[in-house]
């Protein structure tokens, strides 16, 4: 009977040795500091939204088209040679005669042959080209039956020679050329007087034949 006891006290003791657990208390969380409005702006912009805004401050420039590079020469040899043609009023595009011809002013000598051989060959066709699409410009079969361009001012004093019979009608046809790249062209042609705007008409009329002839040069 006295051993019952001990058991119990020895159960006892051992469960009183048995440490207690310590609670861990959690730290408490520090606030956070309230944004500002600017903040929250900044925040609320996405950075894909800001690339593209400063993209678009800045955009790019294109490249020029080698299309659009390529019509700067000719723009300039054309401007030359209209100048040219105002200047003389009536000129030939390529033969010889009693006006100037184009092409030889800008070979800078006499051409032998077919000037599309010339070393000013491309020259030559790009000035012509540019010439005969010029809407002060229009282009005759007139002296001697080969390729001329006469200057809107002079226009008037054809017309008056053509209505008095002094010009053949097939002489002062107008003639749109098409320009090929392997130097040959086609015509287009527009008979006389279908071509005349009435102001040239006009001022026809009010000149002498004699006026038309001195205006126009000995050729005429």
């Amino acid at each position: 009977m006295t051993k019952q006891p001990t058991k119990i006290k020895r159960a006892a003791t051992k469960v009183a040795r048995k440490p207690v657990a310590k609670r861990r208390v959690k730290p408490a969380a520090k606030p956070r500091p309230t944004p500002t409005r600017g903040a929250a702006k900044r925040r609320a912009k996405p950075a894909k939204t800001r690339a593209a805004a400063k993209s678009a401050a800045k955009p790019r420039a294109k490249p020029a088209s080698r299309r659009a590079a390529s019509k700067v020469p000719r723009k300039a040899a054309g401007s030359k040679w209209l100048a040219f043609v105002a200047e003389h009023g009536v000129v030939l595009a390529s033969a010889k005669g009693p006006v100037p011809s184009v092409a030889e002013a800008i070979a800078g000598e006499p051409i032998v042959g077919s000037w599309w051989s010339h070393p000013r060959g491309q020259v030559i066709f790009d000035a012509l080209s540019e010439i005969d699409d010029d809407v002060d410009v229009r282009c005759f079969k007139l002296i001697d039956g080969k390729v001329t361009f006469v200057h809107r001012r002079l226009w008037p004093a054809l017309v008056r020679l053509a209505r008095e019979g002094r010009l053949a009608a097939d002489r002062v046809a107008s003639i749109q050329q098409e320009h090929m790249p392997t130097g040959e062209h086609r015509n287009l042609v527009t008979p006389f007087p279908d071509w005349v705007p009435d102001e040239v008409g006009a001022a026809a009329a009010s000149m002498s034949v004699e006026q038309a002839r001195a205006q126009l040069g000995s050729w005429a």
